[in-house]
């Protein structure tokens, strides 16, 4: 992000800041939308749509130049940008999550009586031996999950963007992976969708209010570190994926047809001489249990194996058999998380297809 000012109050020369912000955001593929001025609410509504209610997919406005419907108008147009902060210098800025492809943690410091432990870390079971002494914020829960998975404290990640909010809390920020399933946003109160209690997530279907921009209590500022968004960590999306963060996927009509696509035996012979190392070196993993880096042999291993089903080498189906196998022999305790590793990078695989003629 750029330089900020560290002014306690707002000032003149504070009032054009936004614009800077918006501008560097949407540089970046990052769609922006106004915030109210000293607010972390979207701007309101022109007359018409504030009178007369309607869905933000058929409103006029945005196509007009206009900002109704909060982030569902964010946009990377630097021309309509400069014209929206021109119109109100003072303005703040939100990012649109879904459409910037990013994931952010929200995690929040709000006095609430601590809830049963159920609750805490949704899905996982708090033994009663485990002493909460002293758990009170979304910094609490977060680290207990990660201490729960043996990984990094997400709150202590400098790799990524973090940002202190005004009330104690932090965004951190992370980019979603190349052709994951959408990610849905949720909050840490929540009973039916939560990563931790108190901490939110902010992905499609909302906004983040981005760094520098000032609100009655205070300022959001990075934190020291990265200044840009980092890819999500696989043991967070997995995470995400076990906590229901992923829209249920449409039903296959019962009725509808099903072809079974062959491969030509020099093609699939071909697409065998290269996968095969790369789903040895995942089954290799199974003699040590951690420090092998599997999740990145898995995830290589899958997006080849994506690519070469892209060219016609091999049919999907039979990847993912492969992949399976060979993820079930290294870590065969965690078959969920090794499917998601799957999927992602077959997914992403296949956008670029592989076409072994002349490697070896």
């Amino acid at each position: 992000m750029p330089a900020r000012s560290a002014s306690p109050s707002p000032t003149a020369a504070e009032a054009g800041r936004g614009l800077e912000v918006a501008l560097w955001l949407a540089s970046r593929g990052l769609p922006v939308h106004p915030l109210a001025p000293g607010s972390k609410t979207p701007a309101a509504n022109c007359i018409r749509c504030r009178e007369e209610p309607h869905a933000p997919s058929g409103c006029p406005c945005p196509v007009n130049g206009l900002w109704c419907h909060g982030f569902h108008a964010a946009t990377t147009d630097t021309a309509l940008i400069r014209d929206w902060w021109t119109e109100q210098p003072r303005f703040g800025v939100g990012v649109s999550c879904g459409p910037a492809g990013l994931v952010v943690l929200d995690v929040d410091t709000h006095p609430a009586p601590l809830p049963d432990r159920a609750r805490l870390l949704p899905g996982i079971p708090i033994d009663d031996r485990v002493d909460l002494t002293g758990l009170s914020t979304g910094y609490d829960t977060l680290a207990l999950l990660a201490a729960h998975r043996g990984r990094p404290d997400p709150a202590l990640d400098e790799s990524t963007l973090r940002v202190r909010t005004p009330t104690g809390g932090m965004h951190i920020w992370y980019r979603a992976p190349l052709g994951s399933p959408p990610i849905r946003s949720s909050s840490g109160t929540g009973t039916r969708t939560a990563l931790a209690w108190q901490v939110d997530v902010r992905a499609t279907g909302g906004y983040i209010v981005a760094p520098g921009t000032r609100t009655a209590h205070g300022a959001y500022e990075a934190l020291p570190g990265a200044r840009t968004p980092a890819p999500l960590p696989l043991w967070l999306h997995a995470e995400l994926a076990r906590t229901g963060h992923h829209p249920a996927p449409a039903p296959v009509p019962a009725s509808a047809p099903r072809t079974r696509r062959t491969v030509p035996p020099r093609r699939a012979d071909a697409a065998h001489r290269i996968l095969g190392p790369l789903l040895d070196e995942v089954r290799g993993c199974a003699h040590a249990p951690s420090g092998t880096a599997f999740s990145d042999k898995l995830n290589r291993a899958a997006f080849t194996a994506g690519g070469l089903a892209a060219a016609g080498h091999i049919t999907l189906p039979e990847c993912a058999a492969l992949l399976t196998e060979a993820a079930h022999t290294a870590r065969p305790a965690q078959p969920r998380r090794n499917q998601l590793v799957i999927d992602s990078a077959l997914r992403a695989g296949s956008h670029r297809p592989i076409h072994p003629e002349g490697r070896s």
